[in-house]
């Protein structure tokens, strides 16, 4: 993983922190990170999100949004994210 890729992962990261998502940068042992999201009111519901190639990924391998902008990723993951009752 290159270091504007994991850059853009810690800017994610403090865009879903402000939206009052739990979120965290994970390493996995190939070397490769991707962002942990939970919802804290409802924990089940969660997602992982990768960057790669200027971009933000689901972890279905959909493309979700482009990273030079994570509050608008970030928006969406809440959006995706968001308990019934909030």
């Amino acid at each position: 993983m290159g270091n504007e890729d994991f850059l853009r992962l810690e800017r994610l990261v403090a865009e879903l922190d402000a939206r009052g998502l739990l979120a965290r940068v994970v390493h996995t042992p190939s070397g490769r990170a991707y962002v942990r999201v939970i919802n804290p009111a409802a924990t089940s519901l969660t997602e992982n999100v990768v960057c790669r190639a200027a971009d933000y990924w689901w972890s279905w391998g959909e493309r979700m949004h482009h990273a030079d902008d994570p509050a608008g990723a970030a928006s969406k993951v809440a959006r995706v994210l968001a308990a019934v009752s909030e």
